[in-house]
């Protein structure tokens, strides 16, 4: 065997049959339920179950990131938006039209985390412009959660249905 062959068969791009991927998965998928708008999800259990100290922090980084967010929104919005709509295109043409089993990977794992990001902004939004705090604050941020929780059991369903039908289809043919 010469290198060239050993190094392509331990760096198999073939996205799909590839545990890396998966696991990759994973991680994006629980940390995107982790941390709602950069809020990791334990302190609103902590808000919830203590109160006092416990709110008032979990008030802070939530202004912080809401801030942080809105902020980013009015300065390089439409940039931000504009640019990750090309590159979802071109992941999407990439992966789909052409074939390219690496863009396939890529935009299953892109294209959902744009639903988060704007389920994170309408969230943001709606704390800025209504003020909340306490309890409707804690509220907010769980319904966001589960939001994000249904795209990503949508997405993950989704991405695996394409990866098998992708190795079926792989297998047969090669």
């Amino acid at each position: 065997m010469d290198l060239f062959h050993t190094l392509t068969e331990l760096i198999d791009l073939r996205s799909f049959s590839n545990l890396w991927y998966w696991i990759a998965l994973a991680v994006v998928w629980s940390s995107a339920s982790h941390w709602v708008m950069g809020v990791p999800f334990d302190m609103v259990y902590r808000a919830r179950k203590n109160g006092g100290q416990a709110a008032l922090d979990l008030e802070a980084i939530t202004r912080v990131n809401v801030n942080r967010m809105m902020y980013i929104t009015e300065v390089s919005g439409h940039w931000v938006l504009g640019m990750t709509c090309f590159v979802l295109a071109m992941l999407g043409m990439l992966g789909f039209y052409y074939g390219v089993e690496f863009a396939q990977a890529v935009f299953l794992l892109a294209f959902p985390m744009g639903f988060v990001g704007l389920i994170n902004w309408i969230s943001a939004r709606r704390i800025q412009q209504e003020g909340l705090a306490g309890e409707t604050l804690i509220r907010q941020l769980t319904i966001s959660r589960l939001f994000i929780q249904l795209v990503g059991m949508v997405a993950i369903f989704v991405t695996a249905l394409w990866g098998m039908y992708q190795n079926l289809q792989i297998g047969f043919l090669g």
